[in-house]
């Protein structure tokens, strides 16, 4: 019996057919864009009848745009909501190249073809996403047995001509707080920032944390007699809205962790707990408790777009010449680490990262910086002795 759904505003259907006696495999027929479920009804029936009568019914016109339509109502239902959405967003750059396209006509040829096009738009990662995202569409149309071949096979991947620009641009987005620089802006933070801007930022430097992760805590994440906090969530909420987060799995496993943390912090989440049970008190006839530690005054947690914006605020108080996000404060605890002669097996696992080449990448880029304020210092120590 076929299956009735919608999807948006118009309606689709899904036949299940017996499996196939060569393959083995059970196929399932899918279509969607109709305008009434009567209409999704009705062609569905049509599908059944051939079946019924010992036709061989292929769906060999459907479109890309309904296909990649079904493919992300099923990949929905394996993933978290975060991928979900970076495969959408992806799968529109393909999408409005072959909206009415049928799938099966598809060929390598146009697949490398609208990747190149895309190139030089986008970043050479953001091109992967789109690259990846497009393959998971045509292997999920050879599993359903609607095409033969897949058009990503063979692909190669456009190499980005990297210009001054590009060259410039990437020195400004490897910058981070040198220690005395984040001294300063701590003291600044302090002295002028908003409420739980310090410990936001403070918190951010002396754990590494990803932003996400540090929103997610809650009070039962974190020992303050062992003087540790345990990193087992994320935060995600890409509509800035203080409602409309949701508390998901990190990434991968090596993101779930324990670090420690030194007395300075714990002092100050000490000070922050009091401070919240007397707002918690203030405002209790509409504080929503919900355990979470960067709480506002209403107790959601804070939106990520209002730590961006507070940063830029505070920042324009720093006189440094540097694109520095909440994501530099990690890049600044890593350097602060390998200052402090930490290894990158101990940064790996307090950063929580998975592959070993993203620390080795990060550490040597940091060991550069340290190599060179060393030489520096050797310099002005040893002027005028030759």
């Amino acid at each position: 019996m076929a299956h009735i759904l919608k999807r948006g505003d118009r309606w689709a259907y899904m036949v299940n057919v017996a499996k196939d006696p060569v393959t083995g495999k059970r196929r399932q027929i899918t279509k969607s864009g109709f305008k009434t479920k009567k209409e999704a009804q009705l062609a569905a029936n049509k599908v059944e009848d051939a079946i019924a009568n010992g036709g061989v019914f292929q769906e060999s016109n459907i479109t890309f745009e309904e296909f990649a339509t079904e493919w992300l109502s099923y990949y929905e239902h394996q993933v978290k909501i975060s991928s979900v959405r970076a495969r959408k967003i992806a799968m529109k750059h393909l999408v409005s190249s072959w909206q009415n396209t049928p799938l099966k006509k598809i060929t390598r040829h146009m697949y490398q073809t609208r990747i190149d096009e895309l190139s030089k738009q986008f970043s050479p990662n953001y091109i992967d996403s789109i690259h990846t995202t497009g393959n998971m569409i045509f292997k999920h149309a050879i599993r359903q047995d609607l095409i033969k071949t897949n058009p990503t096979y063979g692909f190669v991947m456009p190499r980005k001509h990297v210009t001054v620009e590009d060259i410039e641009e990437d020195e400004v987005k490897g910058k981070f707080l040198e220690l005395n620089e984040l001294r300063t802006f701590l003291r600044i933070t302090k002295e002028q920032g908003l409420y739980l801007d310090y410990l936001c930022f403070a918190t951010l430097a002396y754990t590494g944390m990803r932003l996400g992760e540090m929103l997610a805590l809650k009070w039962t994440d974190l020992d303050l007699t062992k003087k540790t906090i345990r990193i087992t969530k994320t935060y995600y909420n890409p509509n800035n809205k203080s409602t409309g987060y949701q508390l998901l799995t990190p990434k991968t496993k090596k993101s779930i962790r324990t670090i420690m943390i030194d007395d300075g912090l714990v002092a100050l989440f000490k000070a922050h707990k009091r401070e919240q049970m007397e707002l918690k008190m203030k405002q209790r006839l509409v504080y929503e408790d919900h355990d979470f530690i960067f709480a506002e005054n209403i107790g959601h947690p804070r939106v990520m777009k209002q730590m961006v914006l507070r940063l830029q605020r505070l920042m324009k108080h720093l006189e440094v010449d540097k694109h520095i996000t909440p994501h530099s404060f990690r890049h600044t605890h890593t350097s602060l680490l390998i200052e402090a002669g930490a290894g990158v097996k101990e940064i790996q696992e307090r950063l929580g990262h998975t592959d070993i080449n993203t620390t080795m990448n990060i550490y040597a880029h940091m060991t550069k910086n340290i190599e060179e304020k060393t030489s520096h210092k050797f310099s002005e120590l040893t002027k005028g002795l030759l």
